[in-house]
C-alpha cells in the first residue's frame, strides 16, 4: 500500500504583521526568517525614508540577495556603477558583488528584499539589538557582518 507524503503547511504573513526591525531610520518587516523554509529563503519588507543611505558597501560570501522595488526610486551602487531602480524593477545581487543603496528621492522607498539562505534575517536582528543598546560603529558593524559571511567592500 502506497503512503502519501505529508502535506506541507502554507504560511501567510498578513499585511501589517511580521516582526518589526528598526535600523536607525530604516524600518523592516520580517516576512520569512527561514524558520518555515528550512532556511532556504528569507524575506523582509524594507522602508527607506527619503535622503537615507543604506548599509556600508559590502559583499556577501554565502548568499544571494534580491530587491523588488515596490514604490519609489532606490539608487544602487554596485562596484563603481550607480543605477536607479524604479518601482517594478528587480535587482539581483549575486555572491561576491560589492553593493549598497541609498534613497536620494524626496519620498520613501518600499522594497521587497529576499536572500538565500535565510540566515541573514538574524544579521538584521543583531544590528537592531546593538543599535538600540550600544550604538553602531563601523568596526562593530564589520564584526557583525563577519558573523554572516559578509565583508565591507
Amino acid at each position: 500500500m502506497r503512503k502519501d507524503p505529508p502535506v506541507a503547511t502554507v504560511n501567510i504573513t498578513a499585511a501589517g504583521t511580521g516582526d518589526a526591525i528598526q535600523l536607525g531610520p530604516i524600518r523592516m518587516r520580517v516576512l520569512e526568517d527561514g524558520s518555515r523554509t528550512d532556511n532556504r529563503i528569507g524575506a523582509v519588507e524594507i522602508i527607506v525614508p527619503p535622503g537615507v543611505a543604506g548599509p556600508p558597501r559590502h559583499l556577501h560570501r554565502m548568499h544571494d540577495e534580491t530587491f523588488l522595488i515596490l514604490s519609489g526610486v532606490l539608487q544602487f551602487t554596485v562596484g563603481d556603477t550607480r543605477r536607479d531602480a524604479h518601482a517594478g524593477d528587480y535587482v539581483v545581487v549575486p555572491v561576491g558583488a560589492p553593493h549598497t543603496f541609498a534613497n536620494l528621492s524626496p519620498g520613501p522607498v518600499v522594497v521587497f528584499n529576499s536572500f538565500t539562505p535565510a540566515y541573514y534575517v538574524q544579521y538584521f536582528r543583531d544590528l537592531a539589538h546593538l543599535a538600540a543598546t550600544d550604538g553602531l560603529s563601523p568596526d562593530l558593524i564589520a564584526r557583525i557582518m563577519a558573523n554572516y559571511a559578509t565583508v565591507p567592500a
